[in-house]
């Protein structure tokens, strides 16, 4: 199914071709103005542009860096005036590695690993909250992976994030910058294919709708199909992205964005194996709970609209409108435990589960330039709607075991007792503002302050029993933080930012005392970016301490309660090194320590005691991808790893350490880009991280082959 739906797709990227190709024709020959693009800045008239000396650069320095980005404070600042840690995954750097979703980057990322399914651990701390242009408003929210093709950049600020952003993790942000209509004629058809019958195609045309540009467009459509190393699994995904800007006068920018989503994975929710006390998984790598009838399947639809205007030459706005709504159905088997009676069988449950989401973030910023201070003052709004509905089923309902070493899917759901588990329905409401001034006390001291004030209310409703529990409070957040040029090579930076998560209106009626604080987090971080041999070696090094408090823990007096007493210190270094070794070796390389434990904690079910280790925080990283180019036949060769060491679950067992290691090829021949991608060259069975003992490690992906022909017309 997965690949006929894929070379349906394929057929319709053929057709789109032809009719990208005529107005690729028709605009090709009008005669256009001169558009340098700098952040969200577009400067449209090229006559007075004063040229400066060309200094070229190495690829690792010139394409996997990026010197500028909006993420860390809403304006077009350069990284190196930024005074907390960001990092940016450029458009080269994901198609030099062939990543198709998040999964593929995290060697690229420091201080980035996998947790659970599709979510990450930043810093030491679960990240599960995405934002897409600076916009809350995930499509891919809950259980599934995200995509990347229409994704242009991924970057992540490190660290408490709340005084732009409100509420979020300690650990950091991941924002995707999406794709959008170019002034240039743009059109790319691409086919992939590859072991375990992956196959995937797709077509992107991107270019000007008029004359003078002022009208741009954007058409992407991707499909592609494929199996599994685990047992009855197949994956399937399409996209269809696209965008209209139109610059309505010299002053003001429009641009309008839909993005429509399908994912489906039969086998799936896709949880662990069972693995002993030493990380030894108890069964095949292949193993699943999951017949071939169980499947996770999203849909989704994204719409987003932005205006850039332009006051006056001091005074700029922008105004941006972001709408989503996705449903997630998932219908799998659960392990709940090693039997009892036989220790090759596992007991399960059957869940059938049902998840929508609406959701709508409006967001405003004004921008003032005044002399040696930038000024930046926001609003954003937050509504997000969803609803779960829950089946289960049990093995005294007709569920049966199945077994570790020889797995047996005879069961038929149709069999099962089916009782209705939970049916809830979540109203929030978030809305923020905030201020941030960045001061240019010298040519080489800045000063960024900021602060932020939320108020968020949010109503929970238990259709089972009839009850609502209704939930509002407020939140504060800052940041100060200073970058000095010590001199061209040297640049530090430190920086205090706080941060808070709000409980869910669903656990304040366990409450022992009235309403839970929200979880309250803060940061401390000093860095250093160096730039050495005329600017073909860039080192940047951070270090950093989080705590976080107010993690809702069991009540030790009564186990049906809760109570706010759970604190967790996470502390750290990352180092980022991006080398142009010579004209044509280059390399990227990410190091990363962490060391998370737990303070404060009475949870029985996790088992935390003050001082034990957080889950799934590996104490040290390393991600390397170094590329070598041979310019007299336009190919290179390429080679990443990525090493992550041992760690445990939430239970305290432990998983082992793993080093996975990659290999690419590419070639050019005139307006055709080939490219061989092995992924896991040498096969090696690992688990990326642990949950609970009977839920098991989840399992990296086994050696993937991938071979692609992209088609610049």
């Amino acid at each position: 199914m997965a690949l006929r739906t894929t070379l349906i797709m394929m057929q319709a990227c053929g057709a789109l071709v032809f009719s990208t190709a005529l107005l690729a024709e028709t605009t090709s020959n009008t005669e256009q103005s001169v558009y340098l693009n700098e952040g969200d800045a577009q400067i449209k008239d090229g006559s007075d542009i004063e040229l400066q000396t060309l200094q070229v650069q190495g690829r690792a320095l010139s394409l996997y860096k990026e010197d500028e980005a909006t993420l860390a404070t809403k304006t077009a600042t350069p990284i190196d005036k930024t005074p907390q840690s960001v990092q940016v995954v450029t458009e080269a750097l994901i198609e030099d590695q062939a990543a198709r979703q998040i999964t593929d980057l995290y060697r690229s990322i420091s201080g980035m690993s996998q947790n659970n399914v599709a979510n990450v651990t930043l810093r030491g701390f679960n990240q599960d909250e995405i934002l897409y242009d600076g916009m809350r408003g995930d499509p891919f929210s809950g259980f599934s992976i995200p995509q990347l093709f229409t994704i242009e950049q991924v970057q992540v600020l490190k660290g408490p994030s709340g005084a732009l952003y409100g509420a979020g993790e300690p650990g950091g942000v991941i924002n995707y910058v999406t794709k959008k209509p170019t002034y240039e004629q743009k059109n790319t058809l691409k086919i992939s294919a590859g072991n375990k019958d992956f196959l995937s195609g797709s077509i992107e045309s991107s270019g000007p709708a008029n004359e003078d540009a002022s009208q741009r467009y954007r058409v992407g459509v991707y499909s592609d199909g494929q199996d599994s190393y685990r047992t009855n699994v197949e994956e399937e995904n399409q996209i269809i992205d696209l965008g209209y800007a139109w610059d309505i006068d010299s002053n003001n920018t429009l641009n309008l964005q839909y993005t429509k989503i399908h994912q489906y994975i039969s086998g799936a929710r896709l949880r662990g194996i069972p693995t002993d006390d030493d990380g030894n998984f108890l069964a095949d790598t292949s193993w699943n709970s999951n017949s071939s009838s169980d499947f996770q399947e999203l849909d989704a639809e994204v719409f987003q609209a932005r205006l850039d205007h332009d006051i006056n030459a001091w005074l700029t706005s922008n105004l941006t409108l972001r709408y989503f709504e996705n449903t997630e159905t998932q219908k799998y088997h659960e392990v709940t435990g090693i039997s009892s009676t036989d220790s090759d069988m596992v007991t399960r449950q059957y869940r059938d589960q049902v998840r929508n989401k609406k959701g709508t973030t409006v967001a405003g910023n004004l921008i003032a330039e005044l002399g040696d201070h930038t000024v930046l003052v926001g609003a954003d709004y937050f509504h997000l709607y969803g609803d779960f509905l829950y089946y289960r089923s049990n093995s005294s309902s007709g569920v049966s075991d199945l077994s570790l070493s020889n797995p047996q899917y005879t069961d038929n759901v149709s069999d099962y007792t089916m009782p209705l588990y939970k049916d809830e329905e979540t109203v929030l409401d978030r809305v923020g503002v905030f201020a941030q001034d960045q001061w240019a006390i010298t040519n080489k001291l800045d000063l960024t302050t900021g602060v932020r004030f939320d108020r968020y209310e949010e109503k929970y409703t238990n259709n089972i029993k009839n009850t609502e529990t209704e939930y509002d409070d407020t939140g504060y957040s800052a940041r100060i933080g200073a970058t000095y040029a010590l001199n061209e090579h040297i640049k530090p930076y430190v920086s205090a930012s706080t941060g808070f998560v709000p409980q869910s209106a669903s656990n304040q009626a366990s409450s022992t005392d009235g309403y839970f604080d929200p979880e309250e987090s803060h940061q401390i971080e000093a860095g250093l970016r160096t730039y050495w041999l005329q600017n073909k070696l860039n080192v940047n090094i951070a270090a950093y301490r989080i705590i976080r408090e107010n993690i809702l823990q069991e009540d030790p007096n009564d186990a049906s309660l809760l109570v706010s007493i759970g604190k967790v210190r996470s502390q750290g270094i990352e180092i980022d090194v991006m080398a142009d070794i010579t004209p044509r070796w280059v390399a990227n390389v990410n190091y990363a320590y962490n060391d998370t434990v737990v303070k404060e904690s009475t949870d029985a079910d996790i088992q935390y005691s003050n001082n034990d280790r957080f889950a799934n925080t590996p104490y040290n990283q390393l991600g390397l991808w170094t590329r070598y180019d041979f310019p007299s036949i336009t190919s290179s060769i390429a080679f990443g790893a990525d090493y992550v060491s041992d760690q445990i679950n939430r239970q305290g067992q432990t998983i082992k350490p793993y080093a996975v290691y990659d290999a690419s090829w590419q070639t050019s021949w005139e307006d055709w880009k080939f490219q061989l991608n092995i992924k896991n060259l040498f096969d090696k069975e690992y688990a990326v991280s642990g949950f609970t003992e009977k839920n098991g490690s989840f399992v990296g992906e086994r050696r993937r082959v991938y071979v692609t022909a992209a088609y610049d017309f």
